[in-house]
């Protein structure tokens, strides 16, 4: 039972949680109806949304998870598609673009949640409040609230799945610990069907967590929970990919196509598919010839020819795989925008002057959290993680905005440790993690 005397801090750091879910939403809205009204014409604007649209009308016809009649069937996966399928079952056939792009702004809005506990649980309710805000205003996390693309629903999910890996790493019972930890690899399965990107991270971070953590023997108890969890939500994904094309498929057949985006002899860092064209005629080429053992699918050879190209050009061309992985690195943290049509002086002054604040503080804290160990730790770990990732795939500030939820976090705690600092000359560790204690206690 809460006590009187914590009641009215708490029923504060409410409001201040129905504020930053209100300015969330509104802001996001805002700049949908924006983009709507100015870009329209232009369609989808980004390459990916299309398929993603073509999907979800094949979910709601109920029809075979393709890519068109005969298409790619494991072209993406289906976790952003079967969320906008519903869309066409209450707006029809052709539904407008709109009500899709109102689903990502309550994703977008949902973030700003998972955010708030996140914070409240590891540095309490004013780090969570600052964080909270911070998330809803975030110039680069509203952008990704727009478009017709899964990274809304993956900002979502990440940081409760961080926070339930978090609560089974604080808990005090074994049996819960590994209920959550189960529960943590479920999520990460639901996240990686949204983003298939994500898969490898639950094994990074367990890895960097036994190197880290204190209490090796019950973090390896959380890590097969976790494993468990994935494995469990990812096996009907899996067995289906295998009885299509009879390999053991863990994401999408796109892997090749994009791991040639980042190597190869025109790479720059940037995305350019204009490559695809050639390799469809190879491999149809290579079929007509009879040079191709056509047991496996099409998508599957294609697949593999340009993985294997890609991987051929990297071993023959090692320095520029260094330089392009550079390149990509300064692409994926730039205090602006790359692309010219989003690099107006209002659009960078923006983005620089919110980002690069955010940045400083959560690196800051990303500092004491390497101190402060397990699990503060694994907020920073997924800005690490897609940074190695699109080092070697592509680059771009859209790859980042996902990790800047952990790093607001950090932020928001290095805030609060400062103004603790201040006030208590040398005390504010203790107080902070006694006013933590005290959250995580009720």
């Amino acid at each position: 039972m809460p006590s009187k005397t914590n009641m009215p801090a708490r029923l504060r750091g409410t409001r201040w949680l129905w504020l930053a879910l209100c300015l969330a939403f509104a802001l996001r809205l805002g700049a949908a109806f924006y983009w709507e009204a100015t870009f329209a014409q232009d369609g989808f604007h980004f390459g990916d949304s299309e398929g993603y649209w073509v999907l979800a009308q094949t979910v709601a016809r109920g029809e075979p998870y393709e890519y068109g009649p005969s298409g790619p069937r494991i072209f993406r996966t289906p976790g952003y598609p079967v969320m906008l399928a519903p869309i066409f079952l209450v707006f029809g056939d052709n539904p407008p673009v709109m009500p899709a792009r109102v689903l990502s702004v309550l994703f977008g809005t949902f973030a700003v949640l998972g955010v708030w506990l996140l914070a409240k649980r590891l540095y309490g309710v004013r780090a969570a409040n600052l964080a909270a805000l911070a998330t809803a205003v975030y110039p680069g996390l509203i952008a990704l609230s727009v478009p017709i693309l899964s990274e809304a629903p993956f900002c979502a999910l990440i940081p409760f799945q961080l926070l339930l890996w978090t609560l089974a790493s604080q808990a005090d019972k074994k049996g819960i610990a590994l209920l959550l930890a189960f529960g943590t690899g479920v999520l990460g399965a639901a996240v990686t069907l949204v983003r298939p990107s994500w898969l490898l991270f639950m094994p990074f971070a367990i890895v960097v967590g036994l190197i880290l953590s204190r209490q090796r023997a019950r973090e390896a108890l959380i890590a097969a929970g976790v494993m468990a969890g994935l494995i469990f939500g990812m096996t009907p994904w899996w067995i289906r990919n295998a009885q299509v094309t009879g390999h053991f498929v863990p994401t999408t057949l796109q892997v090749g196509a994009s791991l040639y985006d980042g190597w190869n002899p025109m790479a720059t860092g940037a995305s350019d598919m204009s490559y695809v064209p050639e390799f469809l005629a190879q491999e149809r080429q290579a079929e007509a010839d009879g040079l191709v053992d056509t047991t496996d699918t099409f998508e599957y050879r294609l697949d593999r020819r340009m993985r294997d190209a890609a991987m051929d050009w990297a071993k023959q061309h090692p320095g520029d795989v260094l330089r392009l992985a550079a390149v990509k690195f300064a692409r994926i943290w730039n205090a602006w925008p790359n692309e010219p049509a989003f690099s107006r002086p209002a659009v960078r002054l923006a983005v620089a002057a919110t980002y690069l604040p955010l940045l400083l503080l959560g690196l800051l804290g990303a500092c004491q959290a390497l101190r402060r160990g397990w699990p503060y730790i694994l907020c920073f770990l997924p800005a690490l993680y897609l940074t190695l990732l699109h080092m070697i795939f592509i680059g771009s500030i859209r790859y980042r905005e996902p990790a800047m939820l952990g790093i607001i976090v950090l932020a928001a705690g290095a805030v609060v440790s400062f103004r603790r600092h201040d006030s208590t000359s040398g005390a504010g560790d203790r107080s902070e993690t006694e006013e933590a204690s005290n959250v995580n206690d009720a």
